[in-house]
């Protein structure tokens, strides 16, 4: 049996069943944090609703929680990216509201959320549809000619390569086109005129994702803002059977009157050509409250006494107790409620966790108060009184971080893509390197001729302002120019062998550290590194106490990170990831590890501003646990780095951030067990090995958001 199972007779549900049977508008009380999401994945077993939540996030919170419990739902958004720029579409939303659409005049009914501002926007209309739609199968045979013409009429754009939804490529017998219907483009493969095989692929690594029988070809969906702009809403679309779970009903009409207003059309300044235009695009709120008002509905949350409601239902759910890691409190919450007869269950999608509680409360000889572990997740736990059950989640007992994933946020555009969004934010007279001809200034995006055909090309100027234009096919080779050292470079020569000349004295340079680095990693190939113990209950307290849920390459690089540790070879491993993706989470989980087998830590980073930062986040992290943290830098005084050092080489300092003055002759550490070096970019190779070469055997951490070669 599910845990979802446990509301399919709870009385209050059963009240709802009965009074939407008879067509009433239901208000409903007491129904707070995930609640609804419990309510409506029971009732959608038996009709399909559209939730219309307050906001975007409160509607993707709600998805969320429904897909959590196993319930199909689909999102639909708004078509533009408010959050960065008023107006601005936002392709990856307009997927879905084309998944949806299509889906729709296919005859299905799932489970929809939205919100307001998303269903304020017209939409073509059902025939519209229906016409722009069309589905391309293996065996059909239809010639590529015809196929380009049809996707030229519904605006699809031919590319180099798929990135983004409504782009197309031909090469050959092959056809890539990114639908607006699909979360991953097509690849159909063509034998003369008939279609061999269709297969969906990553844009990223251009690999196959599965084979398919079908493509579902659907353009984006919009309605162009002209006079033929429809007035159709998805309300309007949604068979009769669909019933409304509206969250906060007496704001709404207000929220699509405020879309309206003169004011608010500012916001769309630049996306379109008159506020007229704009609001073509949107519909009117008497039209929308229209239809909301011919259709059955569940109003989330109680009204002042709205005369449209002919029924109240007053549920008895409470949020979660708000724990933030005291867990004494938690102890004495679950004591009450099974006093109480209550059944509680603790949810997370990981075992870890799981364990983790169990380990807590067997220390606080509680292991008979342990929940229920189920493996999913919602947004916020609560108590049913009716049910006798209490719901405790992952991220609110250890005051974690929760937020909701979109499919949306899955949707990537390809490295390569990347690297163009890069260069567009590059300005001319920015320095570009040519791995072949050297260092040039950029000098912008060209659209140029080749073979009859429009190609985008990179413009680089060099000396004697001798031009060279650089495929985009060719990105690979070029990258913005970086060092240490204040002002410009010397642009390059082309037609000469400078640039040749300038390399192989590099390459020579290379060599001789290499040698040296070759002698340095045999002697630590020969020397045993230290073997670090397992996690220990002190380790599992503080990776608990993290704030925000771990992302899937986060947990991947701590395992491989430990298990290194836990080899009696000594460590050497490279994190990669961008400013924000938890690189320094990672190195504190490394560094504690170490500690908690009273070894020292050396943390390396490039600058005192940075050498403070990780001073304070490291004491965060760690407060209270039995582990000291010093950082040494120039804001140091040096009676105080000389009392730091006195204690690190008595092993009375466990961790060490500091920069250059790690590597200076007087720091000494007793027992040196782990390496972290930040930033590794900004180091030079032999800075790095300088501090290695104190103890062979010590294990190395290094973290770096753009690593170049030399790592």
């Amino acid at each position: 049996m599910s845990l979802l199972d446990l509301w399919h007779d709870h009385p209050r549900i059963v009240e709802l069943r009965q009074a939407l049977q008879q067509d009433h508008c239901v208000e409903l009380e007491g129904v707070t944090a995930s609640a609804p999401a419990f309510i409506l994945a029971t009732l959608a077993r038996e009709h399909p609703y559209l939730v219309i939540a307050e906001d975007a996030d409160s509607a993707g919170y709600m998805l969320g929680d429904l897909e959590a419990l196993g319930v199909k739902a689909y999102y639909y958004p708004s078509a533009f990216n408010r959050h960065i720029k008023y107006g601005q579409r936002e392709p990856a939303q307009e997927v879905l509201r084309a998944e949806l659409l299509a889906c729709l005049v296919a005859g299905d009914t799932p489970l929809i959320v939205s919100y307001p501002e998303a269903l304020a926007e017209a939409i073509p209309s059902q025939q519209e549809v229906a016409q722009s739609c069309f589905t391309l199968s293996v065996g059909d045979v239809i010639s590529r000619d015809t196929l380009r013409e049809r996707l030229l009429e519904e605006g699809f754009e031919e590319v180099d390569y798929v990135y983004s939804p409504g782009q197309v490529v031909y090469r050959g017998s092959l056809v890539d086109i990114f639908s607006y219907g699909s979360t991953y483009p097509y690849r159909i493969d063509f034998f003369d005129d008939e279609i061999d095989s269709i297969r969906r692929f990553d844009i990223e690594s251009q690999l196959s994702v599965d084979q398919c029988e079908r493509a579902e070809i659907a353009p984006a969906l919009q309605v162009k803002g002209d006079a033929t702009g429809g007035e159709t809403s998805l309300l309007s679309l949604l068979s009769s059977n669909y019933q409304l779970w509206i969250s906060r009903y007496e704001s709404l009409a207000e929220q699509w009157k405020g879309l309206s207003d003169a004011e608010l059309a500012v916001e769309y300044e630049g996306a379109f050509a008159t506020q007229e235009e704009m609001r073509e695009l949107l519909l009117p709120p008497d039209k929308l409250s229209a239809e909301v008002s011919q259709r059955t509905k569940i109003l989330g949350t109680p009204t002042k006494g709205l005369s449209i409601v002919d029924q109240r239902i007053t549920f008895t759910t409470k949020p979660q107790l708000l724990i933030h890691r005291h867990f004494d409190l938690l102890v004495e919450e679950l004591q009450v409620r099974k006093r109480g007869f209550f059944k509680s269950f603790f949810l997370s999608e990981s075992s870890a966790q799981a364990q983790r509680l169990k380990e807590i409360l067997i220390e606080r000889e509680a292991e008979e108060l342990l929940p229920e572990w189920v493996p999913l997740v919602v947004h916020e736990g609560f108590e049913d009184k009716d049910l006798d059950v209490l719901l405790l989640t992952d991220h609110q007992v250890f005051d974690r971080y929760h937020h909701y994933q979109l499919k949306s946020d899955r949707i990537r555009n390809a490295d390569v893509a990347i690297s163009l969004k890069e260069l567009h934010a590059i300005s001319p007279g920015d320095y570009i390197v040519h791995s072949d001809h050297g260092v040039g200034q950029f000098d912008g995006l060209l659209t140029t001729e080749v073979d009859g055909k429009p190609r985008e090309v990179v413009k680089l100027v060099y000396q004697n302002k001798d031009v060279l234009l650089v495929s985009i096919h060719s990105l690979h080779k070029l990258s913005k120019y970086q060092a240490q050292e204040e002002g410009s470079p010397q642009l390059s020569k082309l037609g000469t062998g400078a640039w040749t000349k300038l390399k192989e004295r590099a390459k020579t340079k290379i060599k001789s550290i290499a040698r040296d680095l070759i002698a340095l990693y045999a002697a630590r190939k020969e020397q045993p590194g230290f073997a670090f113990s397992p996690d220990s209950y002190l380790q599992h307290e503080m990776e608990a106490s993290f704030a925000y849920e771990e992302t899937p390459d986060q947990l991947k690089a701590i395992e491989q990170i430990k298990a290194d540790m836990e080899s009696n070879r000594p460590m050497d491993r490279l994190v990669c990831g961008d400013v924000g993706f938890g690189k320094t989470e990672v190195a504190i989980r490394a560094a504690f590890k170490a500690v908690a087998d009273s070894k020292q830590v050396a943390v390396l980073v490039p600058t005192t501003i940075l050498a403070y930062q990780h001073y304070q986040t490291f004491s965060q992290r760690l407060e209270g646990l039995p582990c000291r943290i010093e950082y040494l830098s120039r804001a140091k005084s040096d009676k105080q780095s000389k009392a730091i050092l006195a204690d690190l080489a008595e092993g009375r300092v466990d961790i060490l951030i500091g920069t250059h003055r790690l590597l200076s002759k007087g720091v000494t550490f007793k027992s040196l067990g782990l390496l972290i070096i930040d930033e590794e970019q900004k180091f030079g190779v032999k800075a790095k090995e300088q501090l290695r070469k104190l103890q062979v055997n010590v294990d190395t951490l290094t973290l770096s958001a753009t690593p170049i070669p030399r790592t």
